[in-house]
């Protein structure tokens, strides 16, 4: 048995920030593969096809990735359950890394032909695999040593991770799109934000190298031999209703993130820099208020903050298809800060709420391989479903909302099969002498 109380463990600020700044880190490299499949990658990579089918096929590479992400969560999860949390975040950060990096060395179609979009299948199913562990361990590490009275608003700290992520690497892009030429953009300037992943993930490693692993990890006397085994046969119920419960976070984040900026583009002629200012302002505020998320939590408990998310998904996704196709700049914004902020509402809680639904012993890949199932679900169909569903539609793609509106609908019955994990609140009794 290993001795718990020789474990100093570190302040939570100084945890919580580093599992943050990882999670940023992989999250952005992740994020620009996404804006660059909406906005160059299909006539780079796919110059045969008719704009639509060039985007469409950007978009499934983009979707590799979501599939690689639950075998990256088996991978990873496996060596979290049987190792420790920490190798985790160090392994996928490294794996993330140097996939990312290569994307942007890889030559287009005009170069190697049929090669190009093979390597770019390959490295991204890679970045799948690296970010599939990357959630689990750096959202562990910090729930099993927050306290209990306040794991939801430590463990969201990860969970502001994608929005930076999302805001650096969009960021780039758009200053790049501000400096360069839409000849110089699409010749060599959309490789840049590819090359600068190599400069995080070396930050990344570094403010990890310090770290001490988990308590929660450390008091488990009996670890899982085969932990996917023991998740499958004891747990199979519960990742199907976690993986179709987090299905509508998922969707609704890449169609505004991803999708909604290939539309926006293309089929409203909105320009590039408003399409990501718009998104980008209404991520800004989705991640300052995760931390509020995570407060209700903490207090009202995991499951209600769930149920009020999805129920808000549910009754905003037609109007904010309906915002979007009107191509002003403060419309748009305002449908995706309403679809941000349903979904925020859920997912402020959920890096508490998934370690608790799951036993100690099997953790790491219960809770890793339930949220990237979520993904593939929610976060690989969605682009390539709504612009072929955009396709065949008016200028108001109720189509998307329509499907959008059934995976809310989804969510919110799986949600409801879910139990309560708050912990209850600690009460001293206080005796009465006669």
């Amino acid at each position: 048995m290993h001795d718990v109380r020789s474990v100093r463990a570190p302040s939570m600020l100084r945890l919580a920030t580093a599992s943050l700044a990882g999670t940023a880190i992989e999250f952005y490299d992740f994020f620009v593969y996404g804006t660059a499949a909406a906005l160059v990658l299909g006539p780079l990579f796919f110059p045969a096809f008719s704009p639509l089918a060039g985007t469409l096929a950007a978009f499934a590479t983009f979707g590799v990735g979501f599939v690689a992400r639950p075998l990256g969560s088996v991978l990873f999860g496996h060596i979290g359950d049987r190792r420790g949390r920490r190798p985790v975040l160090v392994g996928s950060l490294l794996l993330t890394g140097a996939a990312t990096v290569a994307v942007g060395c890889v030559p287009t179609y005009g170069s190697i032909g049929v090669a190009a979009p093979v390597l770019l299948l390959v490295l991204r199913f890679v970045q799948g695999l690296g970010l599939g562990g990357e959630w689990g361990g750096a959202v562990l590490l910090t729930a099993e040593h927050a306290p209990a009275e306040r794991r939801a608003l430590w463990s969201s700290f990860p969970q502001v991770g994608p929005a930076l992520g999302f805001l650096l690497a969009n960021g780039v892009v758009l200053a790049l799109s501000a400096t360069l030429s839409d000849a110089q953009f699409a010749q060599w300037g959309w490789r840049v934000p590819f090359w600068v992943a190599g400069v995080l993930a070396t930050l990344g490693l570094w403010l990890r190298s310090s770290l001490t692993e988990s308590p929660g990890f450390l008091e488990i006397d009996d670890h899982a031999r085969v932990p996917l085994a023991e998740v499958v046969r004891d747990h199979w119920r519960l990742v199907l209703l976690t993986a179709g419960a987090l299905s509508v976070g998922y969707a609704i984040f890449y169609a505004v993130t991803t999708w909604s900026l290939a539309y926006g583009t293309e089929r409203l002629g909105v320009s590039r820099t408003v399409m990501l200012t718009c998104i980008m302002a209404a991520v800004v505020v989705k991640g300052a208020l995760t931390p509020l998320a995570a407060l209700l939590g903490d207090r009202y408990g995991r499951r209600p903050m769930c149920l009020a998310g999805c129920t808000a998904a549910v009754l905003w996704m037609f109007p904010t298809v309906a915002l979007l196709a009107t191509g002003e700049p403060l419309l748009m914004f305002t449908g995706f800060l309403g679809a941000l902020l349903a979904f925020i509402t859920m997912f402020g809680v959920i890096a508490a709420y998934l370690p608790e639904l799951y036993e100690p012993r099997v953790r790491c890949t219960g809770a890793a391989v339930g949220y990237n199932l979520g993904g593939v679900l929610g976060g690989a169909l969605t682009p390539i479903a709504a612009t072929a569903l955009a396709a065949h539609g008016g200028r108001v793609p109720w189509g998307v909302g329509a499907y959008l509106t059934g995976i809310a609908l989804l969510s919110l019955g799986c949600f409801a099969l879910l139990p309560e994990t708050r912990p209850a609140p600690v009460v001293v009794a206080k005796a009465v002498m006669d």
